[in-house]
């Protein structure tokens, strides 16, 4: 079966948690794309050269999931060559047997415009800073600071920039637990699904 979920949101709305929740419930292969670009900017050096050469055990370093990991990975990403020597690698992912969960930013707008269900998470900046600020520590005001500054980023860029997909389902978190925000998500994959039965 060919059957690709395509989640996109921005920083810290859950959908990380969510698409491997999904992924679980349904038995489908996850990628967090985010862990690629994380990786190049991690890897520092040319990051056309790191994305060009990224290997598998690149995404299994215990750094990629820092605040800085994630502002290396909005800085390399606005770099076209480096999203383009990404985009196959997760495009086959996607399109492979079995089905697969991704989550990113341009999973469902540029990556798999054909994904069966696409799904955008979100929740509001104040939120979304109080759950990182909890997750990395610091001071509150500036993680808030720096969630907007990457939204701006995320959202601003001129290749592939972080939106909607007209058709995708949005799931704003804001007022959910991560519980009824799964069971929303995991609603919509079951309906499509069963329509394709």
């Amino acid at each position: 079966m060919i059957f690709t979920v395509a989640i996109d949101g921005p920083a810290a709305a859950g959908k990380g948690t969510i698409s491997r929740a999904v992924a679980a419930r349904f038995g489908l292969r996850h990628l967090d794309t985010g862990l690629l670009y994380r990786a190049v900017g991690v890897l520092g050096g040319d990051p056309v050269t790191a994305a060009r050469g990224l290997r598998a055990e690149d995404l299994a370093r215990d750094d990629l999931r820092s605040l800085a990991a994630g502002q290396a990975a909005s800085k390399v990403a606005v770099i076209p060559e480096v999203r383009a020597a990404l985009v196959e690698f997760q495009r086959k992912f996607a399109r492979s047997k079995g089905g697969a969960v991704l989550d990113g930013r341009d999973i469902g707008t540029v990556i798999c415009p054909e994904a069966e269900v696409k799904l955008y998470v979100t929740a509001s900046p104040e939120v979304r800073a109080h759950r990182r600020w909890l997750e990395v520590g610091g001071d509150e005001g500036a993680v808030l600071a720096e969630v907007k500054e990457r939204d701006a980023r995320d959202m601003g860029r001129a290749d592939a920039p972080l939106r909607a997909a007209v058709d995708a389902v949005v799931i704003d978190t804001s007022e959910m637990g991560i519980d009824e925000a799964v069971a929303r998500a995991a609603a919509v994959v079951e309906m499509v699904l069963k329509a394709r039965r």
